[in-house]
């Protein structure tokens, strides 16, 4: 078992478009490195990922960032938005942000629908290697098309169903501040997150439909832009992305490290029994984090420099 979770700080930043945005601090020493972790869909820093990061980081004198997408935090946001897969804006008003207050190196990481959002950040913005050190994803939905496919059949409906119970829910309460947002006798018929997201997240957020959200949204289409050193890590049995889906290493920028271990599923990568021993992944991916910084430091935050570059590890 790792250690617990330290208590968290909260602060709510105010913003720019009226709304708010809490983040949940954990606070090492002076000068030591800054973490910031982007949860995954419906989560949260009480995420069981994210109490395990934010122990690794305490454990090691690390400060760390939770900051909670829209509506995540426990209260209800303002504005008629929540949050979605390809929020690159959101990612980078938080990290800049972030940036202005790091003492030390500064690193980013994102689980699922988090990490999708923070690649497509990285890929998109082209100015990453100016901001963060070296980032990593875990257990990102990079083909949001065949994901949602894959959640869409069989035994993962599971996972659907536990989404929209809570995601519904909060769809209801945004109605009820922003009456006619969109149609509710649609909302409560959607069975899959297809349909979810062709009534809320696509048209809420500026996309056509859930085509256009998942194509458009999707991090593997940025891969290849990265310009800095990235660990992106998913395993071959996750349900939320068949292994046949996961990019090979010539889509992907020369920072850009693939890791597909055979086994961990969705954000699981605990070693298999006995349960409890999550703190593997804080491990590994703080060790790529050290590891890819170090190895930039020579040339004081050059792109691009990490090894092995475009590989794909399996095991």
């Amino acid at each position: 078992m790792g250690a617990p979770a330290p208590r968290l700080r909260r602060e709510r930043w105010e913003a720019p478009d009226g709304d708010f945005v809490d983040v949940d601090f954990t606070d090492g020493a002076p000068g030591s490195p800054l973490l910031v972790l982007f949860h995954g869909l419906e989560g949260s820093s009480n995420s069981h990922y994210a109490r395990a990061f934010m122990a690794a980081l305490a454990a090691r004198g690390w400060s760390g960032a939770v900051p909670h997408f829209r509506g995540c935090s426990g209260e209800a946001n303002r504005a008629p938005r929540f949050y979605h897969s390809g929020d690159a804006a959101e990612i980078d008003w938080i990290v800049r942000r972030l940036r202005a207050r790091a003492g030390g190196r500064f690193y980013a990481a994102g689980v699922s629908l988090g990490g999708n959002a923070l690649l497509r950040w990285l890929g998109e913005s082209r100015h990453g290697a100016e901001i963060v050190d070296a980032a990593c994803a875990v257990s990102a939905p990079l083909d949001l098309a065949q994901g949602g496919a894959a959640l869409g059949a069989g035994f993962n409906r599971v996972y659907t169903r536990m989404f929209l119970r809570t995601l519904v829910p909060k769809c209801l309460a945004k109605l009820a501040q922003f009456p006619g947002l969109f149609d509710r006798a649609a909302l409560l018929a959607a069975r899959d997150l297809y349909a979810f997201d062709n009534v809320v997240t696509a048209p809420l957020h500026g996309y056509r439909d859930t085509d256009d959200y998942w194509h458009r949204a999707s991090a593997r289409h940025v891969l290849g832009d990265i310009t800095v050193p990235t660990l992106v890590l998913n395993a071959r049995n996750d349900p939320f992305l068949p292994a046949r889906h996961l990019p090979p290493p010539h889509a992907v920028a020369p920072c850009v490290r693939l890791e597909y271990p055979a086994r961990g599923g969705h954000v699981g990568f605990a070693g298999g029994p006995p349960p409890g021993r999550i703190d593997w992944l804080p491990r590994h991916v703080l060790a790529f984090l050290d590891g890819a910084a170090a190895s930039r430091a020579p040339r004081a935050r050059a792109p691009c420099e990490t090894a092995p570059q475009g590989s794909a590890r399996h095991g």
